[in-house]
C-alpha cells in the first residue's frame, strides 16, 4: 500500500508542476488543431497530422501520447472541418478525447491577412483502473476501485495569420465536468492557450522561426514553451525548446517531396525530475494532399 500511495503522491505532483490535465506535445507547431479549432483550413489542403510521444522514458507508468488530427476547407475555402482523435495515459489513468473542429476564414486586407473564428464538440472519457499496480496489501478498498466515464464538451478559439506571422487564442474545454478521483472532488479545468510565431527570410537559403506557446490553468502558475527554429533549402529545419523551469530539448524536420513531413523532438527536465529517466521522445508524420488546381505552398511555416 506504500508503494502505491508514493505512486499517487508522484503522478499528482507531476499534474501540479504542468498545471494542466491537456495532453502535452514539444512540437505544438505541427498540430495547432489539438487546442485551437480556429487552425482547421488553413493550410489550404486536406491535412492528415500524427504524433506519438514518450515521456520521461525509463520511469514505469510515465505518459504516452497519441495525437491525430485531419482537416481540410471547404465552401470556397472560407470554412473548414476538421477531427481530432487524443490518447493519453499516465500510470492506472487514461483519457480519450475525439472533437470536432469548425472554422470560418476571414480576409483582412490585400495582403492576405485572414482571422479565423473556431468551435468545437467532442467527447472526453476519464478511467483509472488500479488493479494493476503493486501494493502490499490487495483488499485496499483503493486497489479494488476502477472508474470510467464519457462527458461532452465545447471549445473556441481565433486565429490571425497571414504568410509571415500568427497569433492564436483559444479554450478547448469550456465546461466544467466531475473527474472521479480519491477525494471525489476533481474537475476538469478550463485551459486557455496563447500562440505567437513569426518568420524572417535571412536570405534565399536561410529562414528563422520564432514562437511561443502559454499555457494557463486557473489555479495554477503559466508555463510557456519557447521555440526557436532556423530552416534551409526550405525542406529541413532544426530548432531549439525551452520550457520555462522545466525542460530543455531540440527538434528537426525533414520535408518530403511536397505532400510529407517528418518530424523528431526530444526534450529533458531540467526541474529535478531526471533521476532514472532518459527524457521525452516525440514523432510526427504530416501530409498536405491537394488538388492540381490549387499548387503546393512550399514551404509551409505553420
Amino acid at each position: 500500500m506504500k508503494k502505491k500511495i508514493l505512486l499517487t503522491l508522484s503522478l499528482w505532483n507531476c499534474l501540479f508542476i504542468f498545471g494542466q490535465q491537456e495532453a502535452q506535445t514539444s512540437m505544438y507547431f505541427h498540430n495547432p488543431l489539438q487546442f485551437n479549432s480556429a487552425y482547421a483550413g488553413t493550410r489550404n489542403s486536406l491535412n492528415i497530422t500524427g504524433v506519438t510521444r514518450a515521456q520521461w522514458i525509463g520511469w514505469a507508468g510515465a505518459p504516452t501520447t497519441q495525437f491525430f488530427s485531419i482537416h481540410a476547407p471547404i465552401a470556397r475555402r472560407k470554412i473548414a472541418i476538421g477531427g481530432t482523435i487524443v490518447q493519453d495515459r499516465i500510470g492506472a489513468r487514461s483519457n480519450f478525447n475525439a472533437t470536432a473542429h469548425f472554422a470560418y476564414h476571414m480576409r483582412l486586407n490585400s495582403d492576405d491577412l485572414k482571422l479565423s473564428f473556431g468551435a468545437s464538440a467532442g467527447i472526453y472519457q476519464s478511467s483509472f483502473n488500479f488493479s494493476g499496480l503493486i501494493a502490499s496489501d490487495y483488499t485496499d478498498n483503493n486497489y479494488l476501485q476502477s472508474y470510467s466515464a464519457l462527458h461532452s464538451n465545447f471549445g473556441a478559439g481565433l486565429y490571425l495569420h497571414n504568410e509571415k506571422f500568427y497569433v492564436g487564442m483559444s479554450i478547448p474545454k469550456l465546461i466544467h465536468r466531475p473527474l472521479q478521483d480519491l477525494a471525489g472532488n476533481s474537475f476538469t479545468q478550463r485551459h486557455g492557450y496563447l500562440m505567437v510565431g513569426y518568420v524572417h527570410h535571412y536570405n534565399s537559403v536561410v529562414a528563422f522561426k520564432p514562437s511561443v506557446l502559454v499555457k494557463y490553468t486557473s489555479n495554477s502558475s503559466l508555463v510557456a514553451d519557447f521555440n526557436f527554429s532556423a530552416h534551409f533549402y526550405k525542406k529541413f529545419w532544426v530548432g531549439v525548446l525551452y520550457r520555462a523551469n522545466d525542460a530543455l530539448g531540440f527538434n528537426a524536420s525533414y520535408q518530403i517531396k511536397d505532400i510529407c513531413s517528418i518530424g523528431y523532438a526530444y526534450d529533458f527536465p531540467i526541474n529535478g525530475k531526471l533521476v532514472n529517466q532518459w527524457g521525452s521522445h516525440e514523432f510526427v508524420l504530416a501530409f498536405d494532399l491537394r488538388t492540381k488546381n490549387h499548387s503546393f505552398l512550399s514551404p509551409r511555416y505553420f
